[in-house]
């Protein structure tokens, strides 16, 4: 096995793929200096301003002359605009659905949604109660749960650093607002307790209204400073989830199909070799799923600066493309 790869004959790098020590020769060039693993070295002269290639793409600029058989890197590199052919749409790909698609055991909600799980949360309004939110969830072994209750997968404290010290109309709490909505309206969460301190900014009434939320035997509230301190909060809480865990645990397992299935991509931290296993194994996933009917999202919209032009070659329709440069812009 080769100890580099160079990924596209366009590529004027390669990868190594094993510490290379200074002397050895990649495709009849001798290296001027060691190679770390999953690091790039030059196969040509790189003059300061010549483009970078790896995977056929510029991935950045020559800072300085680069001599072939050298180390390149941060300390040579650097980052320029360069104009772009978007090409809306000139590789777009069909997906066909398969005839007879896949299925899972999932709990299908009232809403038509469907998880794969079934817990019980316990939500924050402010980072000042996510003490209590843990103490409660923290009475809640997954084993114990599952002994007592078959169909529920467990309890689990969802806390968060803010929620107080915000502009009352401003972005950050309408963010924090809707991601905990999205939390309590999760497919994979039966029932949700939501915890408040009481004099915070994201007061749990006008959270509800705001989020369009009402209380019920799915969705319970306490507040800290009304219910009598830290310990009667936890007492009253671990009370409130036991109700909770009899009412998910009617909730069963049934056959459903993929379509009910959303895949959510996120960057876990990058590598020299996510481009050629995580990512390509990742989007084969993404590739089948969509087949049986369901969906991805790829999230976290920085991870794909300066390569934006690769995805809009394979948007559905030009309106598609358009609206991912407008959000890049």
């Amino acid at each position: 096995m080769s100890a580099f790869l160079i990924l596209d004959d366009q590529d004027n790098v390669a990868l190594a793929l094993d510490d290379l020590p200074a002397g050895a020769t990649v495709k009849g060039v001798l290296l001027q200096e060691p190679i770390p693993a999953g690091h790039k070295l030059a196969l040509t002269a790189l003059e300061p301003g010549t483009s970078i290639r790896k995977y056929a793409q510029i991935i950045g600029f020559a800072r300085v002359p680069i001599a072939p058989g050298t180390h390149v890197h941060t300390h040579n590199c650097d980052v320029q605009s360069f104009s772009r052919d978007y090409a809306f749409g000139a590789e777009a790909q069909g997906t066909s659905l398969v005839a007879t698609p896949a299925t899972f055991e999932g709990f299908l909600r009232s809403d038509g949604r469907a998880g794969t799980r079934n817990y019980i949360a316990v939500l924050t309004s402010v980072n000042c109660s996510a003490t209590v939110a843990k103490a409660i969830a923290g009475q809640f072994t997954d084993d114990a749960v599952r002994a007592e209750f078959p169909n529920v997968d467990g309890v689990v404290a969802f806390t968060h650093g803010t929620g107080c010290g915000q502009n009352i109309k401003g972005e950050g709490l309408a963010l924090l607002r809707r991601v905990l909505s999205g939390y309590a309206t999760h497919p994979n969460v039966a029932g949700a307790l939501v915890v408040g301190l009481g004099c915070e900014v994201n007061q749990i009434p006008d959270f509800l209204k705001e989020e369009g939320l009402e209380t019920g035997t799915r969705l319970r509230t306490l507040v800290i400073q009304e219910s009598g301190g830290t310990r009667k909060t936890v007492e009253a809480g671990v009370a409130l989830v036991r109700e909770m865990l009899h009412e998910a645990n009617q909730c069963q397992r049934q056959t459903l199909p993929a379509s009910h299935l959303t895949l959510a991509l996120q960057c876990g931290g990058s590598d020299a070799y996510s481009g050629i296993t995580a990512n390509p194994a990742l989007g084969a996933a993404s590739d089948l799923l969509v087949q049986h009917g369901g969906t991805t999202v790829l999230s976290e919209t920085p991870e794909i600066y300066g390569a934006e032009h690769l995805l809009t070659r394979r948007a559905a329709s030009e309106a598609v493309g358009r609206k991912l440069i407008e959000r890049i812009h």
